[in-house]
């Protein structure tokens, strides 16, 4: 360590050097330590932002999935409310008499079975219809009480008989064609095709489980028919969904939604992601439709290639793969609930007291939507005019206020971003009383 210099001993010239010197080394340990606090805050903002993101792992893995708000987690006035009620019971209680005690709850009726189900009548009489006295009992009513019941799943065996005709006279013979079947001279009928499509695709029961379901039957169908099976009636069925495609895009408006499936390409030993793309109309159309597209991959194209020359309004999230489609006439609808969800992951992570204010104004908007959910879409857009308006503006401008203040990179940041650089497409739903406010129906 080296000894200060006298100061008494050095000439004037020595003294504006040593100065100079000092003021040097102020300014260098200045830029350390400006340095040092920038990376403080960049350590900081990581460390925030590894915390949420163990936090979000460990709640989607072991927590529940509600994304609603805690009612014990209330807004920044709940203490003066709850003071005010509390003040406010107490002096109804003070004031009204003691309520007369409830009368006891009704226990809830039976609902009828549905008339629709076949009956079978079961008699029941007494073994002797002789009274005590030796007179013959008259029947004077009945008491009629119904079981529900079920039996598995019949088996049954269409036989086609087709009579051979023939005229001596001039030899000819005649017979009546062989009837249409979905899968040409296969055993299959129409109704137990359905019933298996139905069964793998709407009940989620596997092939291999529908074959051991056949085999307790009596009915040894391997796996590879059944998929053969499936497979011919999905050709059988394209012209439907051909059909149905056209009627989804017919709609002004409609939601897409893409989702990860497994797949096993022939030859291949592995799996590999492939994806199930849904198209349905929205719950304020009168239609209520959805129709799917299956792609080996996520690429935008696919998007492009079901909608083809469709021009009408988009509801979906912000998958890069619509972005394209966007370019070519379509209109963008963002999905509030995708925005919210930012928030409620981080609210839900360390109790952000911005992600809690963004959370109320979001359900402010909510509220309004659950107001105008039986209303026509006129009087939607009137009511979103008169009331959703002035809240989206409002909560635009603090999203901005507050982005100017959070430290870049942190999470509260990367929340506010993505909803500022989406804000036309999330607000954009208040222009149309048919467009929804987020994608959860798909």
């Amino acid at each position: 360590m080296t000894s200060s210099p006298n100061l008494d001993q050095m000439s004037p010239d020595q003294l504006r050097a040593f100065a100079a010197q000092l003021l040097s080394q102020v300014d260098s340990l200045g830029q350390q330590v400006d340095s040092m606090g920038k990376k403080n805050d960049r350590d900081q903002t990581i460390i925030e932002q590894l915390t949420h993101e163990i936090t979000w792992f460990k709640r989607n893995k072991f927590a529940k999935r509600s994304e609603q708000l805690s009612p014990a987690q209330g807004s920044l006035l709940d203490d003066l409310l709850d003071t005010d009620i509390a003040a406010i019971e107490a002096e109804l209680k003070a004031l009204n008499p003691p309520a007369a005690p409830a009368e006891p709850r009704k226990q809830p009726r039976r609902v009828p079975l549905p008339a629709q189900f076949p009956r079978t009548v079961i008699y029941h009489e007494p073994d002797n219809t002789q009274g005590p006295c030796g007179c013959q009992l008259q029947r004077i009513g009945e008491d009629v009480s119904e079981k529900l019941d079920y039996t598995p799943g019949v088996f049954t065996v269409e036989q086609h008989v087709r009579g051979k005709w023939v005229c001596r006279e001039c030899e000819t013979l005649t017979q009546a064609p062989v009837p249409a079947q979905v899968i040409d001279k296969g055993i299959p009928t129409a109704g137990l095709l359905a019933h298996m499509m139905v069964a793998k695709f709407a009940d989620h029961l596997p092939l291999y489980r529908q074959e051991k379901i056949f085999g307790r039957a009596g009915l040894a169908i391997a796996r590879s028919t059944l998929a053969q099976w499936v497979g011919q009636t999905d050709v059988q069925l394209q012209p439907l969904v051909d059909a149905l495609r056209e009627t989804v895009l017919a709609q002004g408006v409609i939601h897409a939604d893409e989702t990860p499936v497994q797949m096993l390409a022939p030859g291949e030993k592995k799996n590999h992601r492939a994806y199930v793309w849904a198209y349905c109309t929205t719950p304020f159309s009168a239609l209520k439709a959805v129709v799917y597209d299956f792609s080996p991959s996520r690429a935008g194209e696919h998007a492009r290639n079901f909608l083809g020359q469709w021009n009408g309004k988009l509801v979906c999230d912000d998958f890069a793969g619509y972005k394209a489609s966007f370019q070519q006439g379509i209109t963008e609808i963002g999905c509030m609930a995708h925005a919210r969800r930012k928030f409620f992951d981080l609210h839900a992570t360390n109790k952000s007291q911005l992600a809690e204010q963004a959370l109320h104004a979001i359900g402010g908007l909510y509220e309004i939507e659950r107001q105008a959910r039986e209303m026509t879409d006129e009087d939607r857009w009137r009511i979103r005019q008169e009331k959703a308006a002035p809240l989206i503006d409002a909560l635009h401008t603090w999203m901005l206020a507050q982005r100017d203040l959070v430290p870049e990179g942190s999470a509260i940041a990367k929340a506010l971003d993505y909803s500022l650089k989406r804000w036309g497409a999330l607000a954009r739903y208040i222009e149309d009383g048919a467009v929804p406010m987020d994608n959860n129906p798909v």
